[in-house]
């Protein structure tokens, strides 16, 4: 039965009062007077419980009044942030071993069958039939490939041919951003007590998160029968809070960021560095930013002529794949390849394309080229006498990307079909 506050409006002559819903115009009824205990007058303002019928609302019951407090009323968030672990882990249960493997014995018979001693002569082969037999089986282990040779060709034949002596181990990724939350634990704790949680929510989600958060706590207060939380008042404290907690979480991944200048990846600095236009408040937030780009701009370019050196060593070692993938991840976003070193790696590309090169070769060459900076500048040296389908399937999908080599094969350069799912019809039609 939901329980509002009412404020009576006028009585009648029968002993009954009309009311209304306080400070609106609606809901309104009519209460009886029997259900007052005090004396009450046009004006009084009640808490009653209702009950909602077709016709309208029926006051059942008067509650007593709210005690007045000495303290200001809190809007308290319900927190879920413990409810579940931030890691779950599930053991996955292997093949046990049989009884007899675990015990080191003999295989136990199986149920309801008959043991192999218990097996009577008329149950033996002929003579010689056995031998026979062996002799197969000797054969047979001869010709076995040793252990662990098969499961490497098999490896080999999985990886599409893409393994080879052009690929070499690479190198260790740089390690990610792990910034500690020394700032961002004092922010939240300069808060007032009632409004922490608010701070918590927005470090975890800003104001779409917090959005969400009250959008869900409404709705179990709407289930529950209870008034739901005002809304707009948390949303304009969550852009109030916003700044200060968004400056104090840019602090703990720059501080973080500077510390790891020389390993940390690329990316992650990157977006510290950006982030600083609007995360570095104060002097020394803003010194720390201009440390940072300068730090940055120093482990780019070192990395650029890192990448540029490995690039040639590769290719001088005759390892073209390597090198033509090498050349499509530049650490300097934008900066372009020396014109000599690209001349050589599209001549190294068309030479490693001939019509005696394997299709699988043939395919992984095309593969890499098209992502290369010299995409559009290789002519293969010879084409494949008959290409297969999975070679031509190959080409169609990097057509716009490698022209020369499509015009070689005829193919017409087009978009790489996209694979969109069909829309499901609705039920009915």
């Amino acid at each position: 039965m939901p329980r509002i506050e009412i404020e009576l409006t006028s009585s009648k002559e029968d002993g009954s009062w009309t009311w209304r819903a306080l400070g609106a115009r609606e809901p309104r009824g009519s209460l009886d007077g029997a259900l007052l205990v005090e004396p009450a007058a046009v004006g009084d303002v009640l808490r009653v419980e209702t009950d909602q019928f077709l016709d309208g609302m029926t006051v059942t019951a008067i509650l007593p009044p709210r005690d007045k407090r000495s303290s200001p009323v809190l809007l308290e968030l319900l927190d879920n942030a413990g409810e579940e672990p931030d890691v779950t882990t599930r053991l996955v249960g292997g093949k046990r071993r049989r009884d007899h493997e675990a015990s080191g014995g003999e295989r136990k018979p199986r149920k309801g069958g008959r043991s192999r001693d218990a097996r009577g002569r008329s149950e033996r082969k002929p003579q010689g039939e056995g031998r026979d037999e062996r002799n197969r089986d000797a054969r047979g282990r001869s010709e076995r490939k040793p252990q662990g040779e098969g499961r490497d060709e098999r490896n080999r034949k999985g990886r599409g041919g893409r393994q080879g002596h052009d690929d070499a181990p690479t190198a260790p990724k740089a390690p990610r951003l792990r910034p500690p939350r020394t700032h961002r634990n004092a922010a939240v704790k300069a808060l007032p007590d009632e409004q922490r949680l608010v701070g918590r929510i927005l470090l975890h989600g800003g104001i779409p998160g917090l959005r969400a958060e009250i959008a869900r706590q409404n709705e179990a207060a709407r289930s529950a029968g209870e008034p739901e939380i005002p809304a707009e008042i948390l949303l304009t404290l969550g852009e109030r809070l916003q700044p200060g907690l968004h400056a104090a979480e840019w602090r703990d991944r720059a501080e973080a960021a500077e510390a790891g200048l020389a390993e940390v990846d690329l990316r992650d600095l990157r977006s510290v560095v950006v982030a600083a236009e609007s995360g570095a408040r104060g002097d020394e937030a803003r010194s720390l930013a201009e440390r940072l780009r300068s730090g940055l701009a120093e482990r780019v370019e070192r990395e650029h002529e890192a990448w540029l050196a490995e690039v040639v060593r590769v290719l001088g070692e005759g390892r073209v794949v390597r090198a033509l993938r090498l050349s499509s991840r530049p650490p300097k976003a934008g900066a372009p390849m020396p014109r000599d070193l690209l001349d050589r790696l599209a001549e190294a590309a068309a030479a490693g394309m001939t019509a005696d090169t394997g299709q699988d070769r043939w395919g992984t060459m095309l593969d890499a080229v098209a992502s290369s900076p010299v995409h559009e500048r290789v002519v293969p040296a010879g084409l494949p006498a008959e290409p297969n389908k999975d070679l031509l399937a190959l080409v169609r999908r990097f057509s716009l990307r490698v022209p020369a080599i499509a015009a070689a094969f005829g193919v017409e350069p087009a978009p790489a079909p996209t694979n969109r799912r069909r829309r499901r019809a609705p039920a009915g039609h």
